[in-house]
């Protein structure tokens, strides 16, 4: 019996957009319908990987060890999470990939693209020559940064990039628009400061939109 082809959706957006509870009703809709789901998160989704994303969120760093370090426990969490699921035509939801490095450690700390391309190139080369390992579907949660630095104020102690000024959050949204222009056969859009039963609707639309969902 032959298994029937992954599915990988990665979910972007500045820090305070609202995607977690997005990504669990999904998660919730795919396997009512009979898939299997793995849901993880970047930096993170392997034990390996998540040391590193406590390194990441709560250590003083450069901007370059930073996405030295963002994209070794990528590396990690392709090889050891994310192709397996895959392979088994499992769906995966992953909250943040590689489109976070271009907007964070791009667009927020200053690192040139060139560069950030270069490790995307040496992290997700997939076997025999195919191309780089992309989501099959970003659904990027588009908050103006006011707004998030707003709901942010009213949850937990922030990490070390919540805490960043707003002037920070203006070039990672910036970072996060030019990406999608870059990928927009990959991207949509959802306007996160629409009410978050519309934001689940928009959500659920993206991937019935790709035949994913009945």
């Amino acid at each position: 019996m032959s298994v029937r082809p992954g599915i990988f959706i990665s979910f972007e957006g500045i820090d305070g957009a609202g995607k977690s509870s997005h990504i669990e009703a999904l998660a919730q809709r795919f396997k009512q319908q009979g898939r299997e789901v793995t849901v993880s998160r970047e930096p993170g989704g392997t034990p390996l990987a998540e040391k590193l994303r406590a390194i990441v969120l709560n250590d003083d760093m450069d901007p370059l060890t930073e996405a030295l370090l963002v994209f070794a426990a990528r590396r990690d969490h392709l090889r050891q999470a994310i192709e397996p699921a895959l392979a088994k035509g499992q769906v995966l939801l992953c909250d943040r990939f590689t489109d976070s490095s271009f907007a964070y450690q791009g667009g927020g700390q200053g690192l040139e693209p060139e560069l950030l391309g270069q490790l995307e190139q040496w992290v997700q080369a997939r076997p025999h020559g195919a191309s780089l390992r992309q989501p099959d579907l970003t659904i990027w949660f588009d908050l103006p940064p006011a707004q998030a630095a707003a709901r942010l104020s009213q949850a937990r102690a922030p990490d070390r990039f919540e805490a960043k000024d707003l002037a920070f959050f203006e070039r990672v949204a910036h970072a996060y628009g030019v990406r999608a222009k870059a990928a927009g056969a990959r991207f949509c859009r959802v306007d996160a400061s629409a009410p978050r039963e519309a934001v689940g609707r928009e959500v659920m639309e993206a991937v019935r939109a790709r035949g994913w969902l009945a």
